[in-house]
């Protein structure tokens, strides 16, 4: 049992490092382990991505110790030495990396910099934006890359790679919201209705993409949103219709790319790089405003489960070994 927190200290899920062993568990802390930024926010939700299961179970993305986990949160301002922010004002911190180098969401009080949070859009809530979360936030930044590419609905299917995943799932959602015809690309074929009510039109396998290994192939995807990379990037690239576009997030399937510079030169096909950590406050802004529309609460209920923060070292493991589907809202004092 932690210690009850008071005005003066917070509770937190610690990943900590003995000798050899790294363990999560929950303290009771003062303020002044906070980190430094001007800004104080009491937290209500984060969520649980890939990466928290890294950082829970101690497998490498941590850069210091003990470190607070949860690459996402959101919460209300308590104080804003820089005046940005008035007390009580709803805000959404994702990137920067806070969940890595820096103490994250995974607490009821967090400190970061005046320019790395997000107001949340009128009409939602915590629990919205954290059903949302960096998953959602790199999914509409993928949409938002497209179509500023040029793709458009009547051009084609778009093809969405690790669909049941948490930004695959999310981009499924947000491409059929803006009028695409969708095929989602899994290994998980007792997902298909599931990616079907998301409003994927066509169900392919995890294999058939990387399959495709000539540096141009038969021209299908107008557009792609990738999550995984590796030769199943390399497949959809070579696969690409003229003047289509690939948005590439994700490293599920591998780093490496392994093509040609044949689609780009032969089909002017564009892939464009989605960086959702340091992406630029206005374009933040421009994406959460979004999402708030295209993607609401009773859009996500479907996919979404909330759990307490006591419970994140048992979901850790879980959401590394692709048992978790959809999103996890994690409720911090809970």
């Amino acid at each position: 049992m932690t210690t009850p927190p008071t005005p003066d200290t917070y509770r937190a899920l610690r990943v900590i490092r003995d000798g050899d062993e790294k363990r999560a568990e929950l303290q009771t802390l003062p303020l002044s382990e906070l980190p430094e930024g001007e800004v104080l926010i009491a937290v209500s939700h984060s969520s649980l991505n890939y990466k928290d299961g890294l950082a829970v179970t101690g497998k490498g993305i941590l850069r210091q110790w003990p470190m607070t986990p949860g690459i996402d949160l959101a919460g209300t301002v308590l104080d804003d030495a820089s005046g940005t922010y008035a007390p009580g004002t709803a805000v959404i911190l994702t990137g920067w990396g806070i969940g890595e180098r820096q103490d994250g969401g995974y607490a009821t009080r967090a400190r970061a910099r005046a320019e790395w949070l997000v107001r949340q859009p009128a009409g939602t809530d915590a629990a919205w934006a954290m059903s949302v979360g960096t998953a959602g936030f790199t999914a509409m930044l993928a949409v938002m890359a497209l179509e500023d590419a040029g793709v458009r609905p009547g051009h084609g299917e778009v093809l969405v790679t690790g669909a049941a995943g948490g930004v695959g799932s999310t981009a499924i959602a947000l491409l059929s919201a803006a009028g695409f015809t969708v095929t989602a690309s899994t290994g998980r074929p007792e997902e298909e209705a599931y990616l079907r009510d998301l409003g994927a039109s066509g169900i392919i396998g995890r294999e058939e993409v990387p399959a495709l290994k000539r540096p141009l192939e038969k021209e299908r995807w107008a557009g792609v949103v990738d999550t995984v990379g590796g030769e199943t990037l390399a497949g959809a690239y070579a696969s690409t219709r003229t003047h289509g576009a690939l948005a590439v997030c994700g490293i599920a399937g591998g780093t490496g790319l392994n093509t040609t510079v044949f689609p780009m030169i032969l089909r002017g096909v564009s892939l464009l790089g989605i960086d959702s950590v340091t992406c630029p406050q206005p374009r933040r802004e421009a994406a959460w405003q979004r999402l708030a529309r295209d993607l609401p609460a009773s859009r996500l209920a479907g996919v979404t489960q909330t759990r307490g923060l006591s419970e994140v070292p048992a979901l850790a493991p879980q959401i590394l070994a692709g048992q978790v589907r959809g999103r996890t809202v994690i409720d911090v004092n809970g």
